[in-house]
């Protein structure tokens, strides 16, 4: 989930920040010579300084346009570190109604120290190109030279562009230190921008009213110059620690350090104010204006044979559902090409049978709506594309199904093959969507399920006199839990899964093993079942034999390791784990220690463990139940997180202690 704050500091820039001196090419023997960052001594490089500016340009033909101008001066510590001597910038190209953005690099050299000396190396041309990404961008790169432990590196970068609405966001904070980052803005009144803090980290802000002035030759090749008052803001901060990489995390550039500029409003002399500040009404209306969207989603009359066909005789709408659902996503073949928008049309994407996410989905809503089932649009931002707050058509890349039978709705993607109703890509679980009609209504829709995917695990298992346990294993996936092992299991070769899986499980030996509804009967649980030999997962000593209760399914390591955590965990989706061991002792032996039942509740009802074990004659039961009934659990709540699964490893690795008679 995207952390965005939107704040205003009433804070004075303090005079000491200002004057000290933030210039590339100041670089001097004792930063050459510094082994590490001071305050994180771990750090494989510091940013020592960024700057960035921003302000406008004019001419008589396009009117006013942005320029972003960047610098950087960047310490490498560690051979980890050498990395940042890449750097790439992405572009938009993908413009309908203006130019491309440009963008230029300039000032990159590399500063070693040898012999005593600052010996400074410049970037040639040879070290610099550009490349498409896809349409929408470009991207260029370039390659400092000369970069060693040690090495300070410097670059600048302008991109220029006619894009008032939206600037790039400018982010403070790095997997890196950041000893220093200072933002100019010089705005004309004429645009009023609406600022945005993402993150943490607190910034120092200054806001004031000054002249402003532009020339430019006009219709007559003459120099011509007009005035006006412009907004001048200063946003800095220092010591900016590193965002550290953590497990569980949706997208970190949702919680790191960065700073938004959208336009609200547009107050030109003479003219009437334009209003950019946009409701979702807004939005759903524009987006459906589109030839891209709307117009395809109207086409559907080369679909019609190809409905009556399939629904012949089937009056039951959920199963009209589910069949037109499971024809869409056998013929459709994804391109892997993210968009809400359609590239080449859904009438050519159904003859070619490959498409983008949106022509495959606009062909599953067009074909529902034949089949008489109410079904709408839905945007939305994957994971890794952060999270739209506000309203806004930038901050989507994806589109899928709503389908509504009986009150009940239903999500749909027929894009990836392991999909079914209600059950989508992981990446597509992020936070919320935006349901739009072609009214321009719209309602926001929940992407994170709240019911829970199950795995039951039904083990028995038969001790031998000497230690070895032989057995039968019978695991039951459902809904995220079989998704998720489609994706990762479906195409791997059955050799190579069992090799991985005999080592998970501490070298066992597995036999008769099976699988179905792996690759067909999607709707249905996974079911896996298979024999096994163990030979190293009990300890005898003297005339005991130890063994630990949840076998070679005992949790031995703490995922949240942590001391401290940053970001918030993410899980996904909740889960419910339950175990069903049943255990024969070796005849010739008794119980003589079994551990102890336990039943623990955290973090509100988020989390709750329970673990029965009992015996009768030479049987034992155990039954061990892990419910996560949140998908992502805050920071504060990280200590009691950490604490449960803590408690966990302490109770699975209790021992059951057999005695032998």
């Amino acid at each position: 989930m995207k952390i965005k704050i939107a704040v205003v500091v009433f804070l004075f820039l303090s005079t000491q920040a200002k004057a000290q001196n933030y210039e590339l090419g100041k670089v001097t023997t004792a930063e050459l010579q510094e082994k590490a960052n001071p305050k994180d001594t771990a750090a494989p490089a510091t940013i020592l300084f960024k700057k960035a500016r921003t302000f406008f340009s004019y001419n008589i033909k396009s009117g006013f346009t942005v320029n972003h101008a960047y610098e950087f001066k960047i310490k490498i510590y560690k051979k980890e570190g050498l990395s940042w001597a890449d750097q790439k910038v992405r572009f938009y190209v993908g413009y309908e109604s203006i130019n491309k953005d440009r963008l230029e690099f300039s000032d990159a050299a590399t500063y070693n120290l040898e012999n005593g000396k600052v010996v400074k190396t410049k970037l040639d041309s040879q070290g610099s190109f550009k490349n498409s990404v896809n349409k929408y961008w470009n991207e260029k790169t370039i390659t400092l030279p000369n970069v060693k432990v040690g090495a300070i590196i410097e670059f600048k970068y302008v991109l220029k562009s006619e894009n008032i609405v939206k600037f790039p966001d400018y982010d403070f904070q790095y997997d890196i230190p950041v000893n220093y980052f200072e933002y100019k803005t010089e705005i004309p009144e004429f645009y009023i921008y609406k600022s945005i803090l993402i993150g943490k980290q607190v910034i120092e802000v200054d806001h004031k009213m000054e002249n402003g002035s532009q020339t430019y030759e006009n219709e007559h090749n003459q120099t011509s110059r007009f005035s006006y008052r412009q907004i001048s803001s200063f946003y800095s901060a220092k010591d900016i620690p590193a965002l550290q990489n953590e497990p569980y995390v949706d997208n970190v550039d949702n919680y790191k350090g960065s700073l938004q500029l959208e336009l609200e409003r547009v107050r030109m002399p003479d003219q009437p104010v334009k209003d950019y500040t946009m409701t979702w009404e807004g939005v759903a209306k524009m987006i459906f204006k589109d030839d891209s969207f709307g117009k395809q989603l109207g086409q559907s009359s080369f679909l019609v044979e190809d409905v009556k066909r399939l629904l012949e005789g089937v009056e039951d709408k959920k199963e009209r559902l589910n069949i037109i659902f499971k024809f869409v996503q056998n013929k459709m073949n994804w391109d892997e090409k993210n968009d809400y928008y359609t590239d080449k049309g859904v009438l050519e994407a159904y003859k070619s049978q490959i498409g983008n996410v949106a022509e495959i989905n606009f062909i599953l809503i067009s074909m529902l709506k034949l089949a008489g089932i109410e079904v709408n649009p839905v945007l939305v931002s994957t994971v890794e594309n952060g999270t739209p707050v506000y309203p806004t058509r930038t901050g989507f890349n994806y589109v899928i199904a709503a389908a509504e039978i009986e009150g009940k709705q239903i999500l749909l993607d027929a894009t990836h093959k392991f999909t079914t109703p209600d059950i989508l890509p992981l990446n597509v679980l992020n936070w919320n969507g935006r349901l739009i009609k072609s009214d321009g209504s719209s309602q926001e829709i929940n992407l994170v399920p709240t019911g829970q995917s199950k795995e039951f695990l039904n083990i028995m298992v038969k001790i031998t006199p000497s230690g070895q346990l032989e057995g039968k294993v019978r695991t039951h996936k459902s809904d995220y839990e079989a998704y998720r092992f489609r994706v990762a299991n479906a195409g791997r070769n059955t050799e190579n899964y069992l090799e991985k899986l005999e080592q998970q499980l501490g070298d066992v030996k597995i036999s008769k093993y099976s699988v179905e509804n792996i690759k067909t009967n999607l709707d249905k649980p996974l079911l896996e079942t298979f024999d096994f030999i163990a030979d190293h997962q009990t300890e005898i000593i003297g005339d005991k034999i130890f063994v630990s209760p949840m076998l070679f399914f005992t949790t031995t390591k703490n995922p949240f390791h942590q001391e401290k955590r940053q970001m918030p965990v993410s899980l996904s989706f909740p889960t419910l784990e339950k175990y069903n061991i049943n255990m024969e002792i070796p005849e010739g032996y008794a119980i003589e220690t079994l551990p102890k039942p336990i039943q623990m509740v955290a973090e509100n009802n988020g989390i709750t463990y329970t673990f029965n074990i009992a015996a009768q004659d030479n049987k034992i039961q155990i039954i061990c139940i892990k419910e996560i009934n949140n998908s992502v659990f805050a920071v504060d709540q990280y200590e009691g997180l950490k604490e449960i699964f803590q408690k966990v490893i302490a109770s699975q690795n209790q021992k059951i202690v057999l005695k032998r008679l």
